[in-house]
Protein backbone atom coordinates (compact mmCIF):
# COMPACT_ATOMS: atom_id res chain seq x y z
CA UNK A 1 0.00 0.00 0.00
CA UNK A 2 1.36 3.48 -1.00
CA UNK A 3 1.33 6.72 0.62
CA UNK A 4 -0.89 7.76 -1.61
CA UNK A 5 -3.10 5.73 -0.86
CA UNK A 6 -2.48 5.76 3.21
CA UNK A 7 -3.17 10.01 3.73
CA UNK A 8 -6.54 10.26 3.21
CA UNK A 9 -7.27 6.62 4.79
CA UNK A 10 -5.58 8.10 8.07
CA UNK A 11 -7.61 11.51 7.08
CA UNK A 12 -10.68 10.15 6.76
CA UNK A 13 -10.89 8.48 10.37
CA UNK A 14 -11.01 12.15 11.75
CA UNK A 15 -14.64 12.02 11.14
CA UNK A 16 -15.06 8.78 13.31
CA UNK A 17 -16.08 9.77 16.85
CA UNK A 18 -14.19 6.59 18.62
CA UNK A 19 -10.78 7.93 16.75
CA UNK A 20 -8.44 8.66 19.20
CA UNK A 21 -7.00 12.56 18.18
CA UNK A 22 -3.82 12.41 20.52
CA UNK A 23 -2.76 8.58 20.61
CA UNK A 24 -0.86 6.96 17.85
CA UNK A 25 -3.31 4.89 15.36
CA UNK A 26 -1.64 2.98 12.40
CA UNK A 27 -2.80 4.60 8.88
CA UNK A 28 -5.38 2.09 8.28
CA UNK A 29 -6.08 -1.31 8.88
CA UNK A 30 -4.45 -2.90 12.43
CA UNK A 31 -2.29 -1.94 15.15
CA UNK A 32 -0.90 -4.04 17.68
CA UNK A 33 2.43 -4.63 20.06
CA UNK A 34 4.65 -1.50 20.08
CA UNK A 35 7.82 -2.38 18.90
CA UNK A 36 11.75 -1.07 18.97
CA UNK A 37 10.99 1.63 20.18
CA UNK A 38 14.09 3.81 21.19
CA UNK A 39 15.51 7.18 20.20
CA UNK A 40 18.46 7.15 17.54
CA UNK A 41 20.47 10.28 16.82
CA UNK A 42 17.84 12.52 18.77
CA UNK A 43 14.77 10.98 16.59
CA UNK A 44 12.02 8.97 18.68
CA UNK A 45 10.97 5.60 16.70
CA UNK A 46 8.38 3.77 16.89
CA UNK A 47 7.70 0.44 15.22
CA UNK A 48 4.64 -1.68 15.77
CA UNK A 49 2.62 -4.78 14.70
CA UNK A 50 0.69 -3.57 11.16
CA UNK A 51 -1.89 -5.04 9.22
CA UNK A 52 -2.83 -2.77 6.85
CA UNK A 53 -4.98 -4.32 4.72
CA UNK A 54 -7.58 -5.18 7.46
CA UNK A 55 -8.46 -4.18 11.04
CA UNK A 56 -7.88 -8.04 12.27
CA UNK A 57 -4.55 -9.92 13.61
CA UNK A 58 -3.19 -11.42 10.00
CA UNK A 59 -0.16 -10.76 7.78
CA UNK A 60 1.53 -9.04 10.35
CA UNK A 61 4.18 -6.02 9.45
CA UNK A 62 6.02 -3.72 10.92
CA UNK A 63 5.16 -0.36 10.89
CA UNK A 64 7.25 2.72 11.93
CA UNK A 65 6.76 6.17 12.74
CA UNK A 66 9.05 8.79 14.43
CA UNK A 67 8.49 11.58 16.41
CA UNK A 68 10.73 14.24 17.75
CA UNK A 69 8.26 14.37 21.10
CA UNK A 70 6.93 11.28 21.42
CA UNK A 71 3.57 13.35 21.07
CA UNK A 72 3.85 14.19 16.96
CA UNK A 73 4.47 11.12 14.89
CA UNK A 74 5.23 11.13 10.80
CA UNK A 75 4.68 7.82 9.22
CA UNK A 76 7.90 6.14 7.31
CA UNK A 77 8.13 3.49 5.55
CA UNK A 78 7.34 0.24 6.31
CA UNK A 79 10.16 -1.76 7.85
CA UNK A 80 9.97 -5.34 7.82
CA UNK A 81 7.46 -7.22 5.88
CA UNK A 82 7.03 -11.18 5.33
CA UNK A 83 9.17 -13.24 2.93
CA UNK A 84 6.80 -15.68 0.68
CA UNK A 85 9.49 -18.63 1.89
CA UNK A 86 11.15 -17.25 5.24
CA UNK A 87 10.71 -17.96 8.74
CA UNK A 88 8.39 -15.09 9.30
CA UNK A 89 5.90 -15.82 5.80
CA UNK A 90 3.32 -15.93 7.78
CA UNK A 91 4.20 -12.74 9.97
CA UNK A 92 7.00 -10.73 11.22
CA UNK A 93 6.01 -10.38 14.89
CA UNK A 94 7.26 -8.45 17.95
CA UNK A 95 10.77 -7.37 18.59
CA UNK A 96 13.33 -5.00 20.02
CA UNK A 97 15.76 -2.48 18.19
CA UNK A 98 19.89 -2.16 19.52
CA UNK A 99 22.65 -0.45 18.51
CA UNK A 100 25.09 -2.96 17.45
CA UNK A 101 28.05 -0.80 17.38
CA UNK A 102 26.72 1.88 14.89
CA UNK A 103 24.53 -0.60 13.12
CA UNK A 104 20.95 -0.35 13.60
CA UNK A 105 19.52 -4.13 14.41
CA UNK A 106 16.22 -5.21 14.78
CA UNK A 107 15.74 -8.53 16.88
CA UNK A 108 11.95 -9.92 16.10
CA UNK A 109 10.40 -13.53 16.17
CA UNK A 110 9.49 -14.69 12.73
CA UNK A 111 5.99 -16.41 12.39
CA UNK A 112 5.70 -19.83 10.16
CA UNK A 113 3.79 -22.54 10.80
CA UNK A 114 2.08 -21.42 14.20
CA UNK A 115 6.26 -21.31 15.44
CA UNK A 116 8.02 -18.73 16.13
CA UNK A 117 11.66 -17.80 16.25
CA UNK A 118 13.94 -15.49 16.43
CA UNK A 119 15.11 -13.35 13.67
CA UNK A 120 17.42 -10.35 12.69
CA UNK A 121 17.16 -7.62 10.21
CA UNK A 122 19.62 -4.51 9.59
CA UNK A 123 19.15 -1.22 9.05
CA UNK A 124 20.31 1.63 7.14
CA UNK A 125 21.18 5.31 8.47
CA UNK A 126 17.65 6.31 8.10
CA UNK A 127 16.46 3.22 9.70
CA UNK A 128 13.86 2.91 6.79
CA UNK A 129 15.03 0.24 4.52
CA UNK A 130 15.89 -2.80 6.57
CA UNK A 131 17.71 -6.41 5.03
CA UNK A 132 17.04 -9.24 6.95
CA UNK A 133 19.89 -11.38 8.02
CA UNK A 134 20.53 -14.35 5.10
CA UNK A 135 20.78 -16.96 8.51
CA UNK A 136 17.47 -16.10 9.84
CA UNK A 137 16.11 -17.65 12.30
CA UNK A 138 19.41 -17.09 14.27
CA UNK A 139 17.87 -20.18 17.16
CA UNK A 140 16.65 -22.97 15.80
CA UNK A 141 14.14 -23.45 18.21
CA UNK A 142 13.07 -23.62 21.81
CA UNK A 143 15.97 -25.49 24.63
CA UNK A 144 16.45 -29.02 23.24
CA UNK A 145 14.12 -30.90 26.46
CA UNK A 146 11.69 -28.24 27.19
CA UNK A 147 8.02 -28.68 27.24
CA UNK A 148 7.43 -24.86 25.98
CA UNK A 149 4.27 -23.58 25.95
CA UNK A 150 5.56 -20.89 23.40
CA UNK A 151 8.93 -19.30 22.68
CA UNK A 152 8.50 -15.36 21.13
CA UNK A 153 9.07 -11.52 22.13
CA UNK A 154 12.30 -10.34 23.06
CA UNK A 155 14.54 -8.20 25.33
CA UNK A 156 18.18 -7.77 24.05
CA UNK A 157 20.91 -5.82 25.86
CA UNK A 158 24.87 -5.65 26.28
CA UNK A 159 27.20 -6.18 28.98
CA UNK A 160 30.77 -5.64 27.93
CA UNK A 161 31.56 -7.44 25.10
CA UNK A 162 28.34 -9.49 25.23
CA UNK A 163 24.97 -9.77 24.38
CA UNK A 164 21.90 -10.92 26.48
CA UNK A 165 18.15 -11.84 24.96
CA UNK A 166 15.08 -12.92 27.17
CA UNK A 167 12.59 -14.62 25.07
CA UNK A 168 9.03 -14.78 26.72
CA UNK A 169 7.92 -18.35 27.30
CA UNK A 170 6.36 -20.87 29.98
CA UNK A 171 7.41 -24.71 30.73
CA UNK A 172 3.60 -26.32 30.15
CA UNK A 173 2.02 -27.37 33.70
CA UNK A 174 4.21 -24.99 35.72
CA UNK A 175 3.54 -21.18 34.75
CA UNK A 176 5.34 -18.46 32.41
CA UNK A 177 8.97 -18.37 32.08
CA UNK A 178 11.30 -15.69 31.04
CA UNK A 179 13.83 -17.53 28.96
CA UNK A 180 17.90 -16.03 29.00
CA UNK A 181 20.34 -16.41 26.48
CA UNK A 182 24.30 -15.05 25.79
CA UNK A 183 25.78 -14.04 22.35
CA UNK A 184 28.87 -12.71 21.16
CA UNK A 185 27.62 -11.29 17.63
CA UNK A 186 23.80 -11.51 18.24
CA UNK A 187 24.23 -14.75 16.01
CA UNK A 188 25.32 -17.27 17.97
CA UNK A 189 23.44 -18.12 21.20
CA UNK A 190 23.64 -19.77 23.89
CA UNK A 191 21.11 -21.07 26.68
CA UNK A 192 21.39 -19.75 30.09
CA UNK A 193 18.12 -21.07 31.33
CA UNK A 194 15.71 -19.22 32.90
CA UNK A 195 15.97 -16.11 35.04
CA UNK A 196 12.55 -16.64 36.67
CA UNK A 197 9.60 -18.83 36.29
CA UNK A 198 5.81 -18.30 37.55
CA UNK A 199 3.49 -19.82 38.49
CA UNK A 200 0.13 -21.00 36.38
CA UNK A 201 -1.85 -22.57 39.50
CA UNK A 202 -4.84 -19.23 40.30
CA UNK A 203 -4.53 -19.67 43.86
CA UNK A 204 -1.63 -17.45 43.69
CA UNK A 205 -1.86 -13.75 45.33
CA UNK A 206 -1.00 -12.97 41.34
CA UNK A 207 -1.66 -15.32 39.10
CA UNK A 208 1.02 -15.27 36.80
CA UNK A 209 -0.05 -17.16 33.95
CA UNK A 210 0.76 -20.11 31.80
CA UNK A 211 2.93 -17.88 29.38
CA UNK A 212 4.63 -14.81 29.46
CA UNK A 213 4.52 -12.37 26.09
CA UNK A 214 6.59 -8.97 25.55
CA UNK A 215 9.70 -9.56 28.39
CA UNK A 216 11.33 -6.61 29.60
CA UNK A 217 14.29 -6.33 32.13
CA UNK A 218 15.61 -3.04 33.35
CA UNK A 219 17.07 -1.56 35.77
CA UNK A 220 15.22 2.14 37.72
CA UNK A 221 16.31 3.91 40.66
CA UNK A 222 18.41 1.59 41.78
CA UNK A 223 15.79 -1.58 41.59
CA UNK A 224 15.48 -3.99 38.69
CA UNK A 225 11.97 -4.52 36.92
CA UNK A 226 10.70 -7.49 35.22
CA UNK A 227 7.83 -6.70 33.23
CA UNK A 228 5.64 -9.51 31.25
CA UNK A 229 2.40 -9.66 29.80
CA UNK A 230 0.50 -12.70 30.65
CA UNK A 231 -1.15 -14.64 28.59
CA UNK A 232 -3.21 -17.84 28.70
CA UNK A 233 -6.23 -19.43 26.61
CA UNK A 234 -9.69 -17.20 26.36
CA UNK A 235 -9.71 -13.86 27.21
CA UNK A 236 -6.93 -13.47 30.06
CA UNK A 237 -4.11 -11.19 29.34
CA UNK A 238 -2.58 -8.43 31.27
CA UNK A 239 0.80 -6.81 32.11
CA UNK A 240 2.61 -7.36 35.26
CA UNK A 241 5.74 -6.40 36.79
CA UNK A 242 8.19 -7.91 39.51
CA UNK A 243 10.39 -5.80 41.02
CA UNK A 244 13.74 -7.20 42.83
CA UNK A 245 17.30 -7.92 42.11
CA UNK A 246 18.95 -9.32 38.65
CA UNK A 247 22.36 -11.16 39.32
CA UNK A 248 24.27 -13.83 37.14
CA UNK A 249 21.53 -15.13 35.21
CA UNK A 250 18.66 -14.84 38.28
CA UNK A 251 16.29 -12.47 38.48
CA UNK A 252 14.98 -12.57 42.42
CA UNK A 253 11.37 -11.19 42.80
CA UNK A 254 10.26 -9.36 45.62
CA UNK A 255 6.79 -8.47 45.09
CA UNK A 256 4.51 -8.61 41.89
CA UNK A 257 2.06 -5.87 40.91
CA UNK A 258 -0.63 -5.59 38.03
CA UNK A 259 1.68 -2.82 35.32
CA UNK A 260 -1.91 -1.06 34.55
CA UNK A 261 -5.40 -1.44 36.62
CA UNK A 262 -6.30 -1.28 33.16
CA UNK A 263 -5.27 -5.07 32.72
CA UNK A 264 -5.92 -5.80 28.87
CA UNK A 265 -6.13 -2.50 27.67
CA UNK A 266 -2.49 -1.52 28.38
CA UNK A 267 -0.79 -4.80 27.05
CA UNK A 268 2.46 -6.19 25.94
CA UNK A 269 4.11 -2.57 26.71
CA UNK A 270 7.77 -2.11 25.69
CA UNK A 271 10.05 0.31 27.36
CA UNK A 272 13.55 2.05 26.85
CA UNK A 273 15.71 4.41 28.20
CA UNK A 274 16.02 7.73 26.04
CA UNK A 275 19.16 10.33 25.68
CA UNK A 276 18.09 12.25 28.79
CA UNK A 277 18.16 9.00 30.72
CA UNK A 278 14.18 8.61 31.08
CA UNK A 279 12.71 5.47 31.28
CA UNK A 280 9.80 5.47 28.53
CA UNK A 281 6.93 2.92 28.07
CA UNK A 282 3.92 2.64 25.97
CA UNK A 283 1.53 0.23 25.56
CA UNK A 284 -1.20 -1.55 23.12
CA UNK A 285 -4.93 0.19 24.17
CA UNK A 286 -6.65 -2.80 22.58
CA UNK A 287 -10.28 -2.31 21.57
CA UNK A 288 -13.62 -3.04 23.52
CA UNK A 289 -15.67 -3.62 20.32
CA UNK A 290 -16.21 -6.81 18.92
CA UNK A 291 -15.04 -7.79 14.97
CA UNK A 292 -18.07 -6.45 13.44
CA UNK A 293 -18.04 -3.13 14.71
CA UNK A 294 -14.03 -2.73 14.22
CA UNK A 295 -14.25 -3.70 10.55
CA UNK A 296 -17.10 -1.34 9.81
CA UNK A 297 -15.06 1.24 11.68
CA UNK A 298 -11.84 0.27 9.48
CA UNK A 299 -9.53 0.49 12.23
CA UNK A 300 -8.55 -1.39 15.54
CA UNK A 301 -5.97 -0.33 17.87
CA UNK A 302 -3.97 2.43 19.41
CA UNK A 303 -1.18 2.63 21.24
CA UNK A 304 -1.00 4.47 25.20
CA UNK A 305 0.50 8.04 25.42
CA UNK A 306 4.34 7.87 26.56
CA UNK A 307 4.57 7.50 29.47
CA UNK A 308 7.74 8.51 32.52
CA UNK A 309 8.57 5.46 34.66
CA UNK A 310 9.97 6.18 38.25
CA UNK A 311 10.08 4.05 41.45
CA UNK A 312 8.24 5.93 44.69
CA UNK A 313 9.95 5.60 48.53
CA UNK A 314 7.47 2.22 48.78
CA UNK A 315 9.13 0.26 45.60
CA UNK A 316 6.14 0.87 42.91
CA UNK A 317 6.40 1.85 39.68
CA UNK A 318 5.03 5.42 39.59
CA UNK A 319 3.88 6.73 35.46
CA UNK A 320 3.56 9.96 34.55
CA UNK A 321 2.60 11.04 31.06
CA UNK A 322 5.50 12.37 28.76
CA UNK A 323 5.90 16.07 29.83
CA UNK A 324 6.07 16.85 26.45
CA UNK A 325 2.64 16.16 25.82
CA UNK A 326 1.67 19.34 27.43
CA UNK A 327 2.40 21.30 24.53
CA UNK A 328 -0.82 20.40 22.51
CA UNK A 329 -2.77 21.49 25.43
CA UNK A 330 -5.26 24.18 23.89
CA UNK A 331 -8.30 26.45 25.54
CA UNK A 332 -7.94 26.12 29.58
CA UNK A 333 -10.38 26.14 32.14
CA UNK A 334 -9.40 26.18 36.43
CA UNK A 335 -11.87 26.30 38.66
CA UNK A 336 -11.10 27.87 42.00
CA UNK A 337 -10.31 25.62 44.99
CA UNK A 338 -13.36 24.66 47.01
CA UNK A 339 -14.50 22.07 49.54
CA UNK A 340 -17.13 19.44 48.52
CA UNK A 341 -18.80 17.09 51.20
CA UNK A 342 -21.36 14.31 50.31
CA UNK A 343 -24.23 15.24 47.51
CA UNK A 344 -22.25 18.39 46.20
CA UNK A 345 -20.60 18.06 42.93
CA UNK A 346 -18.86 20.20 40.31
CA UNK A 347 -19.72 20.24 36.36
CA UNK A 348 -17.41 20.52 33.35
CA UNK A 349 -17.63 20.42 29.54
CA UNK A 350 -15.10 18.29 27.76
CA UNK A 351 -15.25 18.27 24.23
CA UNK A 352 -13.96 14.67 23.86
CA UNK A 353 -10.83 15.17 23.98
CA UNK A 354 -9.49 16.57 27.62
CA UNK A 355 -6.36 16.78 29.66
CA UNK A 356 -7.49 16.66 33.28
CA UNK A 357 -5.49 17.49 36.79
CA UNK A 358 -6.70 17.75 39.73
CA UNK A 359 -5.10 17.60 43.54
CA UNK A 360 -7.36 16.65 46.15
CA UNK A 361 -6.91 16.56 49.89
CA UNK A 362 -9.12 13.61 51.46
CA UNK A 363 -10.03 12.68 55.12
CA UNK A 364 -10.73 9.02 55.73
CA UNK A 365 -13.47 7.11 55.28
CA UNK A 366 -13.94 9.90 51.92
CA UNK A 367 -15.48 8.45 48.79
CA UNK A 368 -15.20 10.78 45.97
CA UNK A 369 -16.73 10.19 41.97
CA UNK A 370 -15.48 11.35 38.89
CA UNK A 371 -17.60 10.85 36.42
CA UNK A 372 -15.93 11.57 32.67
CA UNK A 373 -17.95 11.37 29.12
CA UNK A 374 -21.37 11.82 30.79
CA UNK A 375 -24.34 12.85 28.54
CA UNK A 376 -26.65 15.67 30.70
CA UNK A 377 -29.31 12.80 32.13
CA UNK A 378 -26.50 10.80 33.07
CA UNK A 379 -27.91 8.18 30.19
CA UNK A 380 -24.03 7.39 29.10
CA UNK A 381 -21.10 8.00 31.53
CA UNK A 382 -18.04 6.28 32.69
CA UNK A 383 -17.97 6.72 36.86
CA UNK A 384 -14.72 6.68 38.42
CA UNK A 385 -14.80 5.85 42.07
CA UNK A 386 -12.08 7.02 44.63
CA UNK A 387 -12.55 5.24 48.29
CA UNK A 388 -10.13 6.35 50.75
CA UNK A 389 -9.82 3.91 53.26
CA UNK A 390 -9.42 1.10 50.92
CA UNK A 391 -6.85 2.98 48.74
CA UNK A 392 -9.06 1.87 45.86
CA UNK A 393 -9.72 3.16 42.49
CA UNK A 394 -12.84 1.65 40.48
CA UNK A 395 -13.96 2.75 37.14
CA UNK A 396 -17.34 1.79 36.14
CA UNK A 397 -17.96 1.32 32.34
CA UNK A 398 -21.39 -0.49 32.64
CA UNK A 399 -23.60 3.00 31.26
CA UNK A 400 -20.26 4.06 29.34
CA UNK A 401 -22.18 3.40 25.81
CA UNK A 402 -25.42 2.79 24.31
CA UNK A 403 -24.37 -0.34 21.83
CA UNK A 404 -22.44 -3.65 23.02
CA UNK A 405 -19.18 -2.94 23.86
CA UNK A 406 -16.92 -4.31 27.37
CA UNK A 407 -18.28 -3.18 30.17
CA UNK A 408 -15.82 -5.12 32.69
CA UNK A 409 -15.37 -3.00 35.48
CA UNK A 410 -11.54 -1.81 36.25
CA UNK A 411 -9.96 -0.92 39.39
CA UNK A 412 -7.42 -2.02 41.80
CA UNK A 413 -5.13 -0.68 44.96
CA UNK A 414 -3.52 3.12 44.70
CA UNK A 415 -1.16 4.35 47.50
CA UNK A 416 -2.45 7.56 49.33
CA UNK A 417 -0.09 8.95 51.84
CA UNK A 418 -0.99 12.28 54.12
CA UNK A 419 -4.78 12.54 52.55
CA UNK A 420 -3.38 13.53 49.45
CA UNK A 421 -4.76 12.69 46.35
CA UNK A 422 -3.49 13.34 42.49
CA UNK A 423 -5.31 12.94 39.27
CA UNK A 424 -4.46 12.84 35.67
CA UNK A 425 -7.18 11.74 33.37
CA UNK A 426 -6.37 11.86 29.65
CA UNK A 427 -9.77 11.80 27.59
CA UNK A 428 -9.31 11.00 23.79
CA UNK A 429 -12.33 10.13 22.84
CA UNK A 430 -12.68 5.61 23.04
CA UNK A 431 -9.07 5.86 25.02
CA UNK A 432 -9.04 6.69 28.25
CA UNK A 433 -5.80 7.01 30.74
CA UNK A 434 -6.17 7.86 34.68
CA UNK A 435 -3.31 8.26 36.46
CA UNK A 436 -3.81 8.19 40.65
CA UNK A 437 -0.74 9.26 42.43
CA UNK A 438 0.94 7.68 39.44
CA UNK A 439 -0.94 4.08 39.47
CA UNK A 440 -2.47 4.14 36.12
CA UNK A 441 -5.46 2.55 34.41
CA UNK A 442 -5.92 2.43 30.95
CA UNK A 443 -9.26 2.06 29.33
CA UNK A 444 -11.56 2.11 25.82
CA UNK A 445 -14.91 3.09 25.98
CA UNK A 446 -17.23 4.10 23.20
CA UNK A 447 -19.81 6.81 23.83
CA UNK A 448 -22.46 7.30 21.01
CA UNK A 449 -24.13 10.41 21.95
CA UNK A 450 -22.79 13.62 20.85
CA UNK A 451 -23.55 15.78 24.19
CA UNK A 452 -21.56 12.48 26.45
CA UNK A 453 -18.77 15.21 26.83
CA UNK A 454 -19.42 16.22 30.25
CA UNK A 455 -17.29 15.75 33.86
CA UNK A 456 -18.54 15.86 37.17
CA UNK A 457 -16.89 15.74 40.51
CA UNK A 458 -19.16 14.47 43.38
CA UNK A 459 -18.58 14.06 46.83
CA UNK A 460 -19.98 10.44 48.12
CA UNK A 461 -18.79 10.29 51.34
CA UNK A 462 -17.06 12.59 53.90
CA UNK A 463 -15.32 16.34 52.99
CA UNK A 464 -12.77 16.44 50.22
CA UNK A 465 -10.61 19.27 49.26
CA UNK A 466 -10.27 20.27 45.88
CA UNK A 467 -7.40 22.05 45.59
CA UNK A 468 -6.81 22.00 41.97
CA UNK A 469 -9.43 21.46 39.27
CA UNK A 470 -7.70 21.90 35.70
CA UNK A 471 -9.06 21.09 32.68
CA UNK A 472 -7.80 21.46 29.26
CA UNK A 473 -9.11 20.65 25.73
CA UNK A 474 -6.91 18.48 23.44
CA UNK A 475 -5.38 19.80 19.98
CA UNK A 476 -4.89 16.66 18.14
CA UNK A 477 -1.13 15.16 17.61
CA UNK A 478 0.01 15.24 14.20
CA UNK A 479 0.11 11.86 12.90
CA UNK A 480 0.66 12.17 9.29
CA UNK A 481 2.72 10.69 6.09
CA UNK A 482 5.30 12.73 3.97
CA UNK A 483 4.25 13.31 0.68
CA UNK A 484 7.22 11.71 -0.61
CA UNK A 485 7.24 8.09 1.17
CA UNK A 486 5.81 5.19 -0.33
CA UNK A 487 4.81 3.32 2.26
CA UNK A 488 6.73 -0.24 1.12
CA UNK A 489 9.96 -2.27 1.74
CA UNK A 490 12.11 -4.04 0.09
CA UNK A 491 13.33 -7.28 0.67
Amino acid sequence: MTDSALVPRRLAYDNDPARPRFHFGAPTGWLNDPNGLSQWDGTYHLFYQFNPDAPRHANILWGHATSTDLVNWQDRPIALTPDADGPDRDGCWSGVLVDDDGVPTIVYSGHADDVQLPCLAIGDSTLDTWTKDPANPVLSGPPIGTDVTAFRDHCVWREGDTWFQLIGSGFRGIGGAALLYESPDLRSWTYRGPILVGSASDAEPLWTGTMWECVDLFELDGTHILVVSVWDEGDTHYPIYFTGSYADGVFTPQEVRPLDLGLRHFYAPQSFRDESGRRIIMGWMQEGRDDRQTGEAGWSGVLSVARVLSVTPSGRLHHAPVPELTGIRAAHTSVAAQSLTAGQDMVLDAAGAADLELELAVEPGTIVQVDLLRSPDGAEVTSLTIDVDRRTIALDRSRSSLTPTDSTPLGGEIEIEDGALHLRILIDRSALEIFANGTPLAARVYPTRHDATGIRLAGVRGDTLVRRFDFWEMAPAASHSAASLSLTTER
